[in-house]
C-alpha cells in the first residue's frame, strides 16, 4: 500500500512536541516527506533531527510532493495556508483554533467542499481517553441542561513564542487554551446550535509590572490579549454553558473541568465520573479502567490519516470547529460592548 505523504508547515514547538512524533509512529500508513518554515535554517535543523528528506522555505513548493499537510503556524496564517493547500488538492490537518475569525473559517470550509479534500482541526482534547469515554456515557446523562467549563492556570502566561501577540494569535487565554475545553464540552452536548453569547475579558493582572509568572517572562507594557475570560452561552435546545478560562488566575491549583448536568444524570470528564439518581439513591460511579490511546496526539494523527485513506470519519469536523470560532468571536465582541 502506498503511504500517505505528509508535509509539516511550521516547525516550532507544537510540530516537534506533538505532530512529527505522532506521524512518525504511524509509519506503516504515512511518512513525513517534507517540512517548511519561513526560517529555512530552522527547518533544515528539524529535517535533519527527524530524518525528513525535503525542506522548503515556501510552503507552496511542497504541494506537489505531499498528499496532506499539518499546519503548525501562528493562527494568523491558518486560513491562507489551508485554502492554498486544499486548492492544490492536498488534505489538511490544521492546528487549533481553526482561524483568526469565523469569516476565515467559513472560507476554509468552502475550500474543503470545493476540493473534496479532508479538512481536520486539531482539537486534541476530544481524543483523550476520558473524553472518548464521556462521549459514550452521554446516553446516561440524557438531554444536557447545564454545562460548566473551567480551563484555569495559576500564573502561567506563556512567556515564549507568539502567544501574547494579538496580531498573530487573535487573542490570549480563550483562543489558546479555553477553546480546547469549550470545543470538548459542545461536542459532548451533541453540538447544539448556540443562540446567544455573553462574555467578559480581562488582562489587568498581566499588565501589572513585576507580575509573578511561572512560565517565563513577557512585556507587561505591550500585553494586549486576554488572560481571564468568562462567558455564558445559550443554545436553541434550552441548554446553557458557563465558561471560565485563564492563564493567570489567582487560585489554589490549575483546574481543567468539564461537567454536564442532564435530565437523566450528570458527568465530569476530569476526573471521569457519572452521577445518577436511581432506586431511591444518589449514585457516584467511577471507571475502574478506560480503554483507548494514552497519547491523544497519536490518536488524532491516526484519525486524520485513516480519514484521508477513506477508512474513517473525522472525529473533529470542520463545521464543529467553525462553531467554536463563532462563539469565540462573539465572546470577544460581547466583551468589547460591555467594557
Amino acid at each position: 500500500m502506498t503511504k500517505l505523504r505528509i508535509g509539516i508547515i511550521g516547525v516550532g514547538g507544537i510540530a516537534q512536541g506533538r505532530h512529527i512524533p505522532a506521524f512518525q509512529k504511524l509509519n506503516e500508513d504515512c511518512e513525513i516527506s517534507a517540512v517548511s518554515d519561513v526560517n529555512k535554517e530552522r527547518a533544515q535543523e528539524v529535517a535533519a533531527k527527524y530524518n525528513i528528506e525535503n525542506v522548503y522555505e515556501d510552503y507552496r513548493d511542497m504541494f506537489q510532493k505531499v498528499d496532506a499537510v499539518c499546519i503548525c503556524t501562528p493562527n494568523k496564517f491558518h486560513a491562507e495556508i489551508t485554502i492554498a493547500a486544499l486548492e492544490a488538492g492536498v488534505n489538511v490537518l490544521c492546528e487549533k483554533p481553526m482561524a483568526l475569525s469565523s469569516e476565515e473559517c467559513e472560507e476554509m470550509l468552502e475550500a474543503s467542499k470545493r476540493s473534496n479534500k479532508v479538512l481536520a482541526i486539531a482539537y486534541h482534547y476530544r481524543f483523550m481517553k476520558n473524553s472518548q469515554a464521556a462521549k459514550q456515557m452521554m446516553q446516561d446523562v440524557g438531554t444536557p441542561l447545564v454545562t460548566r467549563v473551567q480551563a484555569l492556570r495559576r500564573r502561567k502566561v506563556p512567556g515564549w513564542g507568539v502567544f501574547t501577540n494579538k496580531s498573530l494569535q487573535g487573542g490570549g487565554s480563550l483562543i489558546d487554551y479555553g477553546c480546547h475545553l469549550l470545543d470538548l464540552a459542545i461536542w459532548l452536548m451533541g453540538s447544539p446550535k448556540h443562540i446567544s453569547v455573553n462574555g467578559s475579558t480581562y488582562n489587568i493582572l498581566s499588565k501589572t509590572p513585576n507580575s509573578v509568572n511561572q512560565w517565563g517572562t513577557f512585556d507587561h507594557e505591550t500585553f494586549d490579549v486576554d488572560d481571564h475570560v468568562t462567558a455564558y452561552i445559550k443554545f436553541e435546545n434550552g441548554a446553557s454553558l458557563l465558561l471560565e478560562t485563564s492563564w493567570a488566575a489567582n487560585i489554589l491549583d490549575d483546574q481543567e473541568h468539564v461537567s454536564i448536568s442532564g435530565v437523566e444524570g450528570g458527568l465530569s470528564v476530569f476526573p471521569l465520573e457519572l452521577y445518577t439518581a436511581k432506586n431511591g439513591m444518589l449514585m457516584n460511579s467511577q471507571a475502574a479502567w478506560v480503554p483507548g490511546e494514552d497519547d491523544p496526539g497519536l490518536a488524532q494523527a491516526k484519525n486524520f490519516i485513516d480519514t484521508c485513506l477513506g477508512k474513517a470519519e473525522l472525529v473533529v469536523k470542520p463545521e464543529e470547529a467553525l462553531q467554536v470560532s463563532q462563539i469565540i468571536d462573539q465572546i470577544y465582541k460581547s466583551a468589547e460592548v460591555t467594557k
